[in-house]
């Protein structure tokens, strides 16, 4: 899934740029590659571009009102938000990473496998323990606690989300109906978190958790992902 960066006109880039910062806001799914991009681009230009990792559906809403320069996201804005925008809009991918479910099962060190539909049953309630006959079909030869299934979700606007969700929608037809696609989700189940960060935190803290993030802040934090 490419990551799109929504850029306000080039106007207000280059002024921006000619005060030596840039302001810019959204999605936490790159901002581990951001950070770094970012740093280099001040040690070559000495210009400072601030990002903040609020969430793409947070970055959509300040770029069209204007508090930003440029907004992260995950998903590209609809027609009709691109249209009602202050102003003309473009977007521009920067970036390819992978959404993965991470997971907390201590004792447990073989990367488990995990299908579409299980990710679904388990993220609509439906699958609620590991050692679920599910869960152990697809991965014969791992003993797999019968611990319960603690659901780790995001609690704000987020591309990460609608990433996972239209997958979710594409291999289950149950999660298309019931839940579907989106930023934001009336979910199920689940205990919700800000950011990626926020997710990964849920889920290495809490034993028998799963959750969806990018792929990044699974391997910062140590966390096994199927």
């Amino acid at each position: 899934m490419k990551k799109l960066l929504t850029i306000a006109a080039a106007l207000a880039m280059t002024s921006a740029s000619a005060q030596g910062s840039v302001t810019g806001a959204g999605a936490s799914f790159p901002f581990p590659l951001y950070s770094k991009m970012f740093a280099e681009y001040k040690g070559d230009t000495g210009v400072t571009v601030n990002y903040q990792s609020v969430g793409s559906g947070a970055g959509q809403k300040q770029i069209t009102e204007r508090t930003v320069d440029f907004a992260g996201s995950d998903n590209p804005m609809s027609d009709d938000a691109m249209k009602a925008a202050p102003g003309k809009l473009l977007h521009v991918p920067t970036a390819i990473g992978a959404v993965v479910p991470s997971y907390n099962l201590p004792g447990v060190t073989t990367p488990l496998k995990f299908t579409g539909k299980v990710l679904a049953d388990i993220y609509l309630g439906k699958i609620k323990t590991w050692n679920d006959k599910a869960i152990t079909a697809l991965n014969p030869g791992v003993s797999i606690p019968p611990l319960p299934i603690t659901v780790a979700r995001r609690s704000d606007g987020s591309g990460t989300t609608f990433v996972f969700s239209d997958y979710l929608s594409k291999v289950s037809t149950e999660w298309k109906s019931k839940v579907g696609t989106g930023n934001s989700l009336n979910w199920p189940v689940g205990t919700g978190a800000r950011g990626n960060d926020g997710v990964a935190g849920v889920v290495k803290s809490t034993p028998g958790a799963i959750g969806y993030v990018e792929l990044v802040y699974a391997k910062q934090n140590k966390l096994p992902f199927g």
